[in-house]
């Protein structure tokens, strides 16, 4: 066997793997699953002495052979082919360890195959002398179905489970063993400087030898076809499958084929048939070629689909794949669809039972115990429709915070387990007490379902599981690491995701695509304010969701109470701080803060913006104000004795703990558990937030960082304060529902709760008054996916630009190759790279790097740069390397933005000079000395630059972290300006709608009346034209009679009203200011000013004069009016505003100031 062993070639110079890789041979016909452990530990051998060998592979975090095989320095420099080879002996070896299922003979023999192909290339590689190899030999392969033994052959008789766990021990031992003699070995190897360089010498002939021996070796073997069934193999292993049981591969099928005569006599062969226990086939795989669309297997997989039936009396499931796609076609049911792998044994027959058992679900009705309003009942009957009558996958409901999107979930589980449709559920939610709040309602409305959440990590037999986002997009990715996962595609048949939003959808909605299950959306945001992704999401129209119940509605059928949201002028938090406003004693207060001056040219700010309040500037009077008038305007509880519940929305943590504090002085008598803080940073705040939903328990006011946005239902809460400042629409939907749940008798007896009130101190009001759509921040990419994007534009640029310099294209070159090898080092195992497969394996090539164009950009920068990778360097060596290239490519655009990124470089150099004691920046303390000098960074090239990444990037961790601005607490006498103005959040009922419709339509349709005219042409009008106005507005056949038309305008006059819906005539208003013009000459300001207002006055009618200290005129200055006029001419403007308002109405009451 010596002689003729596929592995003698190892004697010479690799004997400390022989005998392992004998092993791997002789088993691997007698007994695969000894083999399997073997070529695994054959493997790792080898690959934990390259890894302390060849320095230029860098050692992973982890020591594990996973963590190896896929670190980028060693996965980014083998070819793809040996990279599948080494793959297939590692998974092969977890079934062999942890699997339970049958290994092949033809398994094993593969991983033989593939470990004598990779022990081939680590010979021909790391040794220096010429090593010729024979191609494997299957025939030395010892065989005991086809030889005797002789006497001297080993006995390999398979061996039992007992022998293979004692099998695992010992080899555990001897590998511990001889690690411990290794680092002895090591510990002695370098006790003198002379065998430490004479080991740097060889592993440096080493890297010579490898890179020579490199350009020899040959292109992979293994055919397309082989690959191929590697990769369905492996998918359909992890749904636990044997894809190597008799009659699962190629399966005959006959006198059911077509015939070239069109008859169905002929014969075929199902790539792969997976069986039911009782002998029935459950479902086909069709498999193509990986470069072919698997959908042109489709006709032939449902020809094969009609064999099966004929012949065994069950339709099977349909699968075609070419192993980067695989589509699942239940055409008894379902249209096709792409999933992420194959179903289970049970999750298959689940669904060929389905057929039988599934009940119609229009017939279905939700127990009104669970949900016993109208709307609840009539969105459960939408989302059966959309499931069962239309035969879609998806639904999105959206229904105002506290009309019981839980309860109707709870209610839709039901419906769907009572018919069948659903055995499994997966309810996901982004905060973990928004997940214990689910499962509470879940177990109180359907006791007598199991269900378990995954963070409290018990999901066995569950029917109904709970999770975070993270949690489960963890869970996925852990579970596919072993053999089976706990979740397979189909192991939920619905998954309901609460608030379903853009966000959630960018962040994970890799779950979304993993799980091949029904997809029911849960939302609290406005049907208009949906952003079109998620409409798209669920396969919806934009502004057409599945069914839609809002908050006017809610409010108009008395199953939520309305706010009164104030929008309350604060002027600090406003207009800032300004030095020439503030008293003598407080200028004096102000000069003496360091941070109120410039940093670069040491003068006094004149002002400091409202952005900094409450960010690191806290002022007490801007704070006791807001508490000031939140206990006197607020709504009380307990015959007016008490603050009812409050929420206080605040900018940070600091910010929170400062009003706490301000509180606790101002009312000490109320023994600091009347407001309290609530937010992640404080210990078991989860208590505070069950003592805060008690009606009579403090804390009385929370003060809230983001932990009481969403998701809490205090069903008291009368109060939410606005102390931050809100840009997202779903966010602030979220906050605005914490106050809209019914409560009753919170007054006393009969005394319910009707409204709520919004203080809001810094303009979010206005703010969505003019952007309902708010403005949403997409998902922020990771540095490590900037670094690649950032690598991606700089290759770009140099390929396309063709720099004379070869050192520059060099520099593109290898910015390739480090993309390249990030690609490559890829796991495929993981189920988000999977998804993207086939391009992966496109550019884990180094030659499809060669000459990118825009379509290769477009895939790699879309589809690979934000997928995970192996890299495991610390965040502040990714920082750096960012910062260069952002650097770099400044530079190379010729762009400003390279003084700020210079001076950065700079400032980490100073730093890192500082700490020129520790030994690894000492090394580099030339270059870190001279990085802070001018003369450097003359003519400073890209070379330049990444020499500088390289040899500081592992050392810029020591720079000690900046501090930022520090906190400044002053206390300048802060203003309220009035009691502020009260917005409408809540739309009207449609009836008071259509009345408002009715009414613009008959003041347009009679423009030509004398009095309109008037009206429109700024001309005064008398009593009697509103008379005249009045018959015919309110006659019996008018729009609106006249009591209603008091109802929805109460005491606005009508003429105001009449102006406001025609607007005034453009020559009207011009000819208003022509005076004013004609007496003194005005700057382009002015007429700017004056231009915008005219504009106004046509488009609105009217115009209150305070508008004009808001946007658009605060363009213009940032004072509006004052700012552009001064105080003396701006009374003039007001005044003939206000006389244009007085010709409106025949009271001459205008609209005041």
């Amino acid at each position: 066997m010596d002689e003729k062993g596929n592995f003698s070639f190892l004697a010479e110079h690799w004997a400390f793997l022989l005998d392992d890789a004998r092993q791997v041979e002789c088993y691997a016909l007698r007994d695969p699953r000894a083999a399997a452990i073997y070529a695994r530990r054959t493997l790792e051998l080898s690959l934990k002495w390259l890894f302390a060998n060849d320095t230029a592979l860098k050692q992973p975090y982890e020591k594990s052979l996973a963590a190896m095989i896929h670190e980028p320095t060693f996965a980014g420099n083998i070819r793809q082919g040996l990279f599948h080879d080494i793959k297939f002996i590692h998974r092969l070896g977890n079934l062999a360890v942890h699997g339970d299922q049958t290994i092949s003979s033809q398994e094993s023999l593969k991983a033989t195959i593939a470990l004598h192909s990779f022990l081939g290339w680590l010979s021909r590689v790391y040794t220096r002398e010429s090593i010729k190899l024979q191609a494997f030999q299957v025939e030395w392969v010892p065989d005991s179905r086809t030889e005797s033994k002789t006497e001297t052959e080993p006995q390999t008789a398979p061996l039992t489970t007992l022998q293979l766990d004692e099998l695992q021990a010992t080899l555990k031992a001897r590998d511990e063993a001889a690690a411990l003699a290794a680092a002895r070995a090591q510990e002695k190897l370098t006790r003198t400087q002379a065998q430490l360089a004479a080991m740097r010498e060889q592993l440096a002939q080493l890297q010579q030898v490898k890179q020579a021996n490199q350009k020899t070796i040959a292109s992979n073997e293994y055919t397309e076809a082989q690959t191929r069934e590697l990769m369905i193999d492996v998918m359909l292993r992890e749904a636990g499958w044997n894809p190597k049981v008799e009659d699962s591969e190629e399966y005959e099928v006959t006198n059911c084929m077509p015939t070239a005569n069109g008859e169905r006599t002929g014969t075929g062969y199902v790539d792969y048939v997976l069986w039911g226990a009782d002998g029935k086939p459950l479902a086909l795989v069709e498999a193509k070629k990986t470069r072919k669309d698997p959908r042109a297997g489709k006709h032939q997989a449902e020809l094969y689909a009609d064999c099966l039936e004929q012949h065994h009396g069950q339709r099977p499931l349909i699968y075609y794949s070419n192993g980067y796609k695989t589509w699942l076609w239940d055409d008894l049911f379902y249209p096709p669809r792409e999933v992420q792998g194959f179903a289970t044994r049970d999750e298959l027959q689940w669904h060929i039972n389905q057929r039988s058992s599934r009940q119609d679900l229009r017939v279905m009705q939700p127990k009104k115990e669970i949900t016993g309003r109208y709307y609840q009942q009539e969105a459960a009957a939408r989302v059966m429709e959309q499931f069962g009558e239309h035969r879609k996958r998806k639904s999105l409901i959206v229904m105002a915070t506290g009309t019981g999107k839980t309860r109707l979930s709870i209610a839709l589980v039901d419906m769907l387990m009572r018919a069948n449709w659903a055995r499994r559920i997966l309810f996901l939610a982004d905060r973990r007490a928004l997940v214990r709040q689910a499962k509470r309602e879940f177990n109180k409305h359907l006791p007598h379902v199991s269900v378990a959440s995954l963070l409290d990590k018990k999901q066995e037999d569950a029917r109904v599981l709970f999770s975070t986002y993270p949690t489960m997009l963890n869970c996925i990715d852990g579970t596919r690491k072993e053999v089976a996962g706990i979740f397979s595609v189909a192991h939920f048949d619905l998954v309901i995701i609460d608030e379903a939003h853009r966000s959630v959808y960018q962040k994970y909605g890799a779950i979304f695509d993993y799980f091949d299950a029904l997809l029911l959306g849960l939302t609290a945001t406005p049907r208009g304010e949906v952003d079109r992704n998620t409409y798209r999401l669920f396969e919806l129209d934009d502004h057409q969701p599945t069914y839609a119940y809002e908050l006017d509605q809610a409010v108009d059928d008395e199953y939520l109470v309305p706010p009164r949201a104030i929008s309350v002028p604060l002027k600090f938090q406003r207009e800032g701080i300004k030095y020439h406003e503030l008293s003598p004693e407080e200028q004096e207060e102000y000069e003496l803060q360091e941070q109120f001056y410039d940093a670069e040219t040491g003068a006094l700010k004149e002002e400091i913006s409202s952005s900094a309040l409450n960010q690191w500037l806290f002022n007490t009077d801007t704070v006791n104000k807001v508490l000031m008038h939140l206990m006197e305007h607020g709504i009380k509880v307990e015959g007016g004795d008490k603050l009812g519940k409050t929420i206080i929305f605040a900018k940070n943590t600091r910010h929170a703990d400062f009003i706490v504090e301000q509180f606790d002085k101002n009312y000490p008598q109320l023994a600091g558990k009347f407001c309290q803080k609530i937010d992640f940073s404080v210990n078991y705040a989860q208590s505070l937030i069950d003592e805060f939903s008690i009606k009579d328990k403090y804390p009385q006011i929370a003060v809230s960082v983001d932990m009481l946005d969403t998701g809490i239902d205090v069903p008291e809460v009368v109060n939410l304060v606005f102390f931050k400042l809100v840009r997202s629409k779903t966010k602030f939907w979220q906050m605005i529902g914490r106050g809209t749940r019914l409560c009753e008798d919170l007054f006393g007896p009969g005394q319910h709760k009707t409204e709520f009130v919004v203080f809001d101190y810094c303009q979010n009001l206005e703010f969505f008054d003019a952007h309902p759509a708010g403005y949403e921040s997409g998902v922020q990419e990771s540095v490590k996916q900037k670094i690649f994007k950032r690598r991606l534009d700089l290759a770009v640029a140099l390929q396309n630009g063709q720099p004379e310099d070869k050192a520059v294209g060099g520099y593109g070159e290898q910015l390739k190759d480090q993309l390249y090898q990030t690609v490559a080092s890829m796991n495929l195992d993981n189920f988000i790279v999977r998804k993207c497969r086939e391009d992966v394996e496109t550019y884990a090539v180094r030659d499809n790097w060669q000459k990118l164009d825009d379509q290769a950009v477009t895939v790699i920068a879309k589809k690979l740069s934000g997928l995970p990778t192996q890299d495991e360097d610390d965040e502040f060596a990714r920082r750096f390397d960012l910062l260069i290239l952002n650097l770099q490519q400044a530079i190379l655009a010729n762009n400003p933005a390279q003084q700020n990124y210079q001076l950065k470089v700079r400032e980490i150099a100073k730093g890192l000079e500082n700490k020129s004691t520790i030994p690894m920046v000492s090394a580099q303390i030339t270059l870190i000395q001279e990085l802070q000098t001018d003369q450097w960074w003359v003519g400073v090239t890209l070379i330049m630059l990444e020499d500088v990444r390289v040899k500081l990037r592992n050392l810029v961790h020591f720079v000690d972290p900046e501090e930022g601005l520090k906190d400044v607490y002053t206390d300048f006498e802060d203003n309220i300006t009035d009691e502020g103005t009260e917005h409408a959040i809540v739309k009207p009922d449609t009836q008071l709608k259509d009345y408002r419709q009715r009414v613009q339509r008959f003041v347009r349709d009679h423009q030509d009346h004398v009095t309109i005219k008037r009206l429109k042409n700024n001309q005064p009008i008398s009593k009697t034209d509103i008379t005249a106005l009045e018959t015919i507005l309110f006659a019996e056949n008018g729009p609106i009679p006249k009591e209603e038309y008091q109802k929805i305008y109460g005491d606005q006059p009508l003429g105001i009203l009449v102006r406001s819906v025609v607007g005034l005539d453009r020559n009207a208003a011009k000819a208003a200011f022509a005076e004013f013009l004609d007496k003194a000459p005005l700057h382009p300001d002015q007429i700017t000013f004056l231009n915008e207002v005219v504009e106004y006055l046509v488009k609105n009618g009217i115009m209150a004069p305070k508008v004009m200290f808001d946007a658009p005129f605060t363009y213009i200055h940032d004072q509006g009016l004052i700012g552009v006029f001064g105080e003396d001419m701006s009374k003039t403007v007001i005044g003939l505003i206000q006389h244009i308002n007085e010709n409106a109405d025949v009271a001459g009451r205008g609209l005041g100031a």
